[in-house]
């Protein structure tokens, strides 16, 4: 491939290759990421691939050439742990961020490419009783309509705006047991798919949701019943306008895991296979319009797995990492590192 692999990663900061995975190297000193750096969330830039976002425990850092380097992005959130970013995909000076454990969960958004912030309701409770502390896993900005925003706290619910963030509502009805609404507030991952028609996924600790009327109506999948596994964890689409990928394990960490993927906006799935068994439950997806049939996922315990016919099979990658928090690519190639 032509670009970039970027690996996340909790103690090891971001990990790099820009030689389709032959050699890999970690950030160089002297950078606002430190190389042994605790990053939860990577995002690229969808209109300049050389740009590329990661929040970390010492809040927002930017690279501008593919993540060989990085400057901190000053905000409110310095010093804090972020969860999770989100770009909208029509306008790349739309930011949104959330944090989260140990740090107090806040949802923050720019709208001049992080120059300014602003930080946005609802006021997130500092304790909860499923993690002690909540924290802001997903977020995304609609790609067919900007103004509609969504974020999912572990622990805290589903939230959706109309209005670019000015105001929110929560849409989960925990411990609500009525059919059509999500009754788990335990959100790992929403996903907006711009298909005919629209659909909305959302993943809590035990199920797959779907949504084709904008959230007002959701159709359960439980994880157990239906995949296998207890465990849900993540959902991409990818840039072919049709397929989708759940991502679901044993445990968090666990040590099983599998990978099914829907080319009908989530009616049906089919199990994808592995060339080698993971070790863990699969934590994210990498994916890039650049070529919508590769796709990267990263399993818990440091398995980095590729696929070139958009998920339909997985082979494992030589190196192995340390705990894997999300994953990317950019069709960008990163300034050449000696290898670590």
């Amino acid at each position: 491939m032509q670009g970039t692999i970027l690996v996340a990663t909790a103690g090891q900061g971001v990990v790099r290759s820009s030689d389709d995975g032959r050699t890999w190297a970690r950030t160089p000193l002297d950078q606002a990421l430190e190389f042994d750096s605790v990053v939860r969330c990577i995002a690229v830039a969808p209109d300049r691939p050389e740009v590329v976002y990661a929040g970390a425990e010492v809040g927002l850092v930017r690279s501008d050439d593919a993540g060989y380097s990085w400057t901190r992005v000053d905000g409110p959130f310095d010093g804090k742990q972020l969860w999770t970013l989100a770009i909208d995909p029509h306008d790349s000076d739309f930011l949104l961020v959330g944090s989260g454990a140990p740090d107090r969960a806040y949802v923050w958004r720019s709208t001049d490419g992080g120059t300014t912030w602003a930080e946005l309701p609802p006021r997130i409770p500092e304790h909860c009783a499923g993690v002690s502390k909540p924290r802001i896993l997903t977020s995304t900005v609609d790609p067919v309509d900007p103004a509609q925003l969504w974020f999912g706290i572990e622990e805290g619910g589903l939230w959706h705006s109309t209005d670019r963030g000015d105001s929110w509502e929560r849409l989960d009805h925990a411990p609500d047991t009525r059919p059509g609404v999500v009754t788990n507030s335990d959100v790992h991952a929403v996903v907006v798919h711009p298909g005919e028609p629209k659909t909305h996924l959302v993943v809590t600790v035990n199920a797959l949701w779907v949504s084709r009327d904008g959230g007002r109506q959701w159709k359960r999948s439980i994880a157990r019943d239906e995949f296998g596994y207890r465990y849900a964890r993540t959902v991409s689409a990818l840039a072919d306008g049709k397929t989708l990928l759940f991502a679901c394990g044993d445990g968090t960490p666990g040590t099983k895991t599998r990978i099914f993927r829907s080319e009908d906006f989530g009616d049906t799935w089919q199990e994808t296979k592995f060339d080698v068994e993971p070790n863990s439950t699969v934590w994210g997806f990498g994916v890039h319009p650049a070529d919508p049939a590769l796709v990267f996922a990263g399993t818990k315990y440091g398995h980095l797995l590729r696929s070139v016919d958009g998920g339909l099979s997985w082979t494992k990658e030589w190196r192995e990492f340390s705990e894997i928090t999300a994953v990317a690519w950019t069709p960008a190639v990163a300034n050449p590192a000696n290898p670590h």
